[in-house]
């Protein structure tokens, strides 16, 4: 290891420690200052909270006169009220009891998210209540053949906060969200904490929680349910540079999808560096771990540890086919330049999963220093998918979907990759396509100790095959 990356994991190390507490100073800095502010019921705006007539001005009124006053935005226990776009502003404390319906209309609303923000500092939204997304009134009928709800032309996001400072998301819940869920585009100092979001598994799109362009991020002891990613860091294509993704800690989180579970990708135009996942369990998804670089932007300083999880394959048109792990740099256009993959450490983590622990990255852009210790996979095969395959999605350069056989640990063009005190194992049902336990392609710089692991038919298969 040089003395750059040594450098750079111990600095990871240290905000490790240091972000709960920067998080939870920023939390009560916030929470003292609104605490001599007024309480704004938005029933005393005017707002019916009936589930049935258009409350957004009615609230949107009391969001105006409590950022006057750093004042807490009451929505009342016991009431439904519906909205369409509300814009929160600074210092305020948006406290949801009751339960928000989000509109149908599109023409209720002024952009394309629900709950939006624009450079709000101090801004804080909590409370015990909900947001009802309606995903099924943005759909056009459910694809039985692809078991998935297939989405009209417009459909709103139900979280837009962008750059926003000492942003606090505490305690609500949101779920049957129509698109992304909580997306916080350039937000810096945020604290999501004990977030519930209850989506459908089968509406695409409908990612939880999306930090992008993001930094100085804490992300813990949330519960997830959505048909899209769970937690995924990204860096989309934006025409305002709102810098990299940087210095996240994801932890103590319970997730079911059926995408990628924790995720950083497919949008990688900026570096992403930095970024902890650990205490996590994943109960069901189609990738347990997940990087997908496939743009121009570099990601590197990532570690995923003491993490649980299930993977496994569903029907074709969603994202990932079972893979345990996969950290994939692969260009997404022919002209793409790709950035870097690198300095990723994977510890502690156990699963189970339909297919390969994939490290594979391309001719022109090789993954480097990777290191997975203590990692066991069990491989089955449980579903009626068909298997033998890589997702290699998004991507116009290599197959989109490649025929493969299935080792237990699958690496190419890589360089520096360590196993240690790592184990594949093999369930009862062992089609023909599955084979040995670790398999590479142009890689460089393998070290293998305390490698235990037999093929999956030994009177046929090596269990380690290299070339």
């Amino acid at each position: 290891m040089t003395f750059s990356r040594v450098h750079s994991v111990n600095k990871l190390l240290r905000f490790r420690k240091l972000a709960p507490a920067l998080a939870l100073l920023l939390a009560l800095a916030a929470c003292n200052a609104q605490a001599a502010g007024k309480v704004f019921n938005v029933l005393n705006f005017g707002a019916a909270g009936d589930g049935a007539t258009l409350d957004t001005t009615a609230i949107q009124r009391a969001i105006d006169a409590a950022a006057s006053d750093s004042g807490q935005v009451l929505i009342p226990r016991g009431r439904k009220f519906l909205v369409a776009t509300l814009d929160l502003k600074s210092g305020i404390d948006f406290h949801l009891e009751g339960e928000l319906l989000i509109s149908t209309n599109q023409s209720d609303y002024a952009g394309d998210g629900v709950i939006t923000a624009l450079n709000a500092p101090n801004l804080r939204i909590t409370g015990g209540g909900k947001i009802s997304g309606r995903s099924l009134s943005f759909m056009t009928g459910y694809d039985a053949t692809n078991e998935w709800w297939l989405f009209k032309e417009w459909r709103p996001k139900m979280f837009v906060l962008t750059g926003c400072t000492n942003l606090v998301v505490r305690d609500i819940t949101f779920g049957d969200a129509p698109l992304w869920g909580l997306h916080m585009l350039g937000c810096v100092h945020v604290l999501v904490d004990n977030v519930t979001v209850n989506n459908r598994l089968d509406v695409p799109n409908c990612d939880g929680i999306d930090p992008d362009h993001c930094r100085d991020v804490e992300i813990r002891n949330c519960h997830l349910t959505c048909g899209d990613d769970a937690i995924v860091i990204k860096t989309t294509r934006q025409t305002n540079d709102f810098g990299p993704c940087a210095n996240i800690h994801v932890h103590d989180c319970v997730i079911r999808t059926q995408d990628a579970g924790l995720k950083i990708g497919t949008e990688t135009t900026g570096d992403i560096h930095d970024i902890v996942f650990e205490r996590c369990k994943i109960i069901s998804g189609s990738r347990g771990l997940c990087i997908q670089l496939r743009d121009e932007g570099n990601v590197s300083n990532v570690i995923f540890r003491d993490i649980q999880f299930t993977s496994r394959y569903y029907s074709d048109p969603w994202w990932g086919r079972g893979e345990a792990i996969s950290l994939t740099a692969i260009p997404r256009l022919p002209t793409t330049k790709l950035g870097t993959l690198r300095d990723i450490q994977i510890q502690n983590v156990t699963g189970q999963a339909e297919n390969s622990v994939r490290i594979n990255g391309t001719a022109n852009s090789r993954i480097q220093n990777v290191s997975l210790e203590n990692v066991s996979v069990k491989l089955d095969r449980w579903t009626k998918y068909k298997g033998g395959v890589f997702d290699n999605r998004p991507t116009k350069v290599l197959d989109p979907i490649e025929a493969h056989n299935t080792p237990g640990i699958s690496i190419r063009y890589a360089d520096e990759v360590t196993l240690k005190n790592c184990s594949i194992t093999w369930g009862r049902n062992l089609p023909d396509y599955f084979t040995g336990a670790l398999e590479t392609e142009s890689v460089t710089g393998l070290n293998l100790t305390g490698f235990k692991s037999n093929a999956a038919h030994p009177n046929r298969d090596a269990a380690i095959f290299i070339h």
